[in-house]
């Protein structure tokens, strides 16, 4: 980004039922942001005195950049916070987990449950040779045996490596390779759209050459069972069987590496981030009560994967560690009809409903018909995450799903950060287009370059000026990657976003900053376009990439996804093309527009516009393995 430039911003805002603030957790931002900034190790101690610790620590945070260690020397497990401290405070008959099949099989699982199968899962890896520090691949359908091994590795100290059961043979391996992991967990199948889709090939290819795994560990799941090969395949649910059910928690440091998670970046290989027991612990906990406002008698329905950082963060650990129960499920969105997630909501008195913005403009498209057919009063918080959650989403998720009375809070956070950065606290007016505040704990500001705060309503980098609990510790193997993120502009941890702040401190984040079109030298960024196009009521789904131009430097082509009803013409462009002119005047009109019937995503339903540019100007893509088809 060589310049500023300014974004114009709609002071629109709504204020939640007063009532909501009344029985949050956090009952003045104002207030709890001050108390922070008064003593901010003050601040994290407090938080993590809620939890359980076998050690308290000598000190909160120790801090040489760009090196973080938090709660230092302290001794815990977190699956004593999510596990052990309920089945001791009275809550061992309440349930943990709700999964729901694709073909809507039910399976309820409470703590007391879920606490005996970790440990004798755990055994079954101690007795297949794991130890503290080994790494463990886990590749699996969302089922609860996911979690189970999740919980299992990190029980006896082993440290996992989640990839998500929609990437292909060739990412798996590199994982595999990359974390050096012993054992691979794993199915014979996911089951998606009614259709069983084969994960133990994938499997098989993907070990080839990879000398360092010893065995695979594989869930059983469809009838009749595959044959497994007893030189190196054990069955899931056989060692479940033979293992006792007692398996004390290995004593981890605060420090110890809890596990590895690969995320792609826009180009080189995966990076494996690396979080810690203490500090992820802390991080999570803490917004999952506070942020999502969390109760022990809520339902919590997060519809990530534990395959990307969401779902290790609010489907399993965060929630876990409140006492929640939490629903996970096969089913897709739209199969078998449009009104299968609502269906679930009314089911299953789901309170919190944590969604992606794609997700949501799908449900757009579909129309509001099917929400109505069911009653979804049980709701009480919504969120968003993944990407930034336009205005004319919001509106709808808003008025539609919340019927005007559900907080929503739109997150913005990273794999690297491990928990939620910037959000609207719950009770706090709500403005479209904005995700909000940094979360008190956090110090976040929108700089130029050389690291100077610019004006409210101007365009910059996102940035996070001091460290937190839950922050990456490295990236493994590579820890040159790691030191990039906090110099590359001063001693800050850049995200790599553009963003604005208003006036109040509500920050917006624009898209990546390798998404910023530069038209006739003005910096556009991407997500700005794309939120006008998706104003229009024609539009469901927008991206728009930038083409090279010889005399503007960029053109700009938008790819549409129209709404059900519409139909694609040389009328609806000139529209278009008219209403990106009135809302965001003519520098940022298309100058070509496609309409497509889908667009490339990855599996976490991010628009790769890298895919899209690359289709268009003929060249290689790059690595696919995230993208979803």
């Amino acid at each position: 980004m060589s310049e500023n430039f300014d974004v114009k911003l709609d002071g629109k805002s709504y204020l939640p039922d007063p009532s909501v603030k009344e029985s949050s957790w956090i009952q003045d931002y104002e207030t709890a942001y001050n108390d922070f900034l008064k003593d901010p190790e003050g601040h994290w101690a407090n938080i993590a005195e809620e939890l359980d610790w076998f050690r308290k620590w000598d000190r909160v945070k120790e801090w040489e950049h760009p090196y973080a260690k938090w709660f230092t020397n302290a001794k815990t497990n977190i699956t004593y916070n999510c596990l052990d401290r309920h089945i001791f405070n009275g809550k061992r008959n309440k349930v943990a987990i709700i999964w729901v099949g694709d073909d809507g099989k039910e399976e309820v699982i409470t703590y007391r449950q879920l606490y005996r199968e970790v440990m004798r899962f755990a055994n079954g890896l101690k007795s297949l040779g794991v130890v503290k520090g080994d790494r463990v691949c886990i590749y699996m359908p969302l089922v609860p045996e996911q979690i189970i091994a999740m919980l299992a590795c990190a029980r006896i100290g082993a440290v996992h490596s989640v990839v998500f059961g929609g990437f292909g043979s060739n990412a798996l391996h590199s994982r595999i390779k990359d974390a050096q992991a012993k054992i691979v967990v794993t199915a014979d199948a996911a089951i998606r759209r009614g259709k069983r889709l084969d994960l133990k090939t994938l499997v098989d290819k993907a070990v080839v050459n990879a000398s360092c795994v010893e065995k695979i560990v594989v869930l059983r799941r469809m009838s009749p069972p595959m044959e497994l090969f007893s030189e190196i395949e054990v069955d899931f649910n056989e060692i479940l069987d033979k293992e006792d059910k007692e398996c004390e928690p290995e004593v981890m440091d605060s420090e110890d590496p809890l596990f590895i998670l690969y995320t792609s970046g826009t180009t080189g290989p995966a990076k494996g981030i690396v979080h810690t027991c203490g500090g992820y612990m802390v991080g999570t906990y803490y917004t999952s009560k506070y942020m999502l406002d969390l109760k022990e008698s809520d339902v919590m329905w997060c519809t990530a994967d534990p395959g990307w950082i969401t779902g290790h963060s609010y489907i399993v650990y965060g929630p876990l560690s409140v006492g929640a129960t939490i629903l996970i499920t096969e089913a897709t969105p739209d199969y078998p009809n449009p009104g299968i997630w609502w269906s679930m909501i009314e089911e299953f008195d789901v309170t919190v409903f944590y969604t992606a913005p794609t997700a949501i403009r799908m449900f757009m498209r579909q129309g509001e018909e099917w929400p109505q057919k069911y009653n979804l009063d049980c709701l009480r918080i919504l969120g968003s995450v993944g990407e930034p959650l336009n205005p004319e989403a919001f509106e709808w998720y808003y008025r539609v799903i919340g019927k005007g009375k559900c907080p929503i809070l739109d997150t913005w956070w990273q794999t690297e950060t491990g928990m939620h950065m910037i959000t609207t606290a719950v009770g706090e007016p709500m403005k479209p287009g904005f995700a909000g505040r940094p979360v008190p704990g956090i110090i976040a500001d929108v700089v130029d370059e050389n690291g100077q705060p610019v004006p409210p309503g101007t365009g910059g980098l996102l940035v996070i000026k001091e460290p937190w609990p839950s922050m990456m510790r490295t990236v493994y193997g590579n820890d040159e990657r790691y030191r990039q993120y906090w110099s590359t502009i001063g001693n800050y941890y850049t995200a790599g976003d553009l963003a604005v702040k208003d006036e109040d401190g509500y920050i917006m984040i624009l898209g990546r900053s390798d998404d910023v079109l530069i038209v006739a030298g003005h910096n556009i960024g991407s997500a700005e376009v794309e939120s006008a196009l998706v104003s229009h009521e024609a539009v469901a789904e927008a991206a728009v990439i930038g083409k090279p131009d010889p005399l503007k430097g960029d053109s700009i082509k938008a790819f549409i996804i129209l709404r059900v009803g519409y139909k694609a013409s040389d009328k609806l462009k000139l529209d278009l093309v008219y209403h990106v002119r009135m809302n965001l005047g003519p520098i940022a009109i298309p100058s070509e527009i496609e309409f497509v019937e889908s667009l490339p995503k990855t599996r976490s339903g991010k628009i790769m516009r890298r895919v899209l540019k690359a289709r268009e100007l003929g060249k290689d893509p790059g690595d696919l393995s995230t993208l979803e088809e």
